[in-house]
């Protein structure tokens, strides 16, 4: 969901020559360790999620709280990308990735996307926890990195056309527009959400909009040294030919 009542289902992928196959692979892992999750009895669960998800005090006082993980604690920065917290949390995640990453992962190829992506989730998730150093709340989710994404999205396909549908109504109705502004009311949403939620006296829990912030614009800074010129401006000549 971008607020608005707004909620992207597909985009143009038109000029596309690589199959996205780090995107398959990320969708798989992310849905294979959510049914590891589903296996879980609640103790077993909330254990994993405190010993795997990123929580910010352990991180900033290098301190491995238990339940304790053999690696370094920074560890949980990536691990934590792997894991969610409901089947809205992971499906709108997953959904988001596919709409998107593909796009970028042809833009960058395969090793360099994964490179991209795993940096953009870290950048997200420490600046999370940076803005919240003391908090014993784990920080879960893959959304740090797909928001990286869509910031590389936003910098590299701008005119890009996204198919939404509007949930506002009983019947969907589902229409086009350009991904700079599907995008941009998305992080205007997560900017003005980040923003209350440092007015609030207990912003520990819930969503963690800034490590969507932070993860979006590490896509938008980080795009540059990933991207492959050629790529771009093939999926670009592509998108125009369709839509003359």
């Amino acid at each position: 969901m971008i607020g608005a009542g707004l909620l992207p289902i597909g985009d143009d992928d038109s000029g596309i020559r690589q199959p996205h196959i780090i995107v398959v692979g990320l969708i798989l892992t992310n849905l294979a360790a959510f049914v590891y999750q589903l296996s879980r009895s609640e103790a077993e669960l909330t254990r994993f999620v405190f010993a795997w998800g990123a929580i910010p005090f352990e991180i900033t006082h290098f301190n491995d709280l238990q339940p304790q993980i053999g690696p370094p604690i920074v560890v949980t920065l990536i691990t934590s990308m792997f894991i969610h917290g409901g089947f809205l949390h992971i499906g709108a995640n997953m959904l988001f990735l596919w709409i998107f990453g593909d796009n970028i992962e042809d833009a960058m190829g395969h090793l360099r996307f994964l490179a991209f992506y795993l940096i953009c989730g870290i950048a997200g998730g420490m600046t999370q926890v940076l803005l919240d150093r003391d908090s014993l709340v784990p920080i879960i989710g893959a959304s740090g990195a797909i928001s990286g994404v869509m910031g590389a999205y936003l910098i590299l396909f701008p005119r890009g056309m996204v198919r939404v549908a509007t949930l506002l109504i009983i019947i969907p109705l589902i229409f086009r527009l350009p991904a700079i502004i599907v995008i941009g009311l998305w992080f205007v949403f997560q900017a003005m959400s980040g923003y209350a939620s440092l007015n609030m006296d207990n912003v520990q829990g819930g969503t963690a909009f800034f490590a969507h912030i932070g993860g979006f614009l590490a896509g938008v800074v980080l795009v540059w040294f990933f991207v492959d010129p050629a790529a771009v401006r093939r999926q670009n000549a592509a998108r125009r030919s369709v839509n003359a």
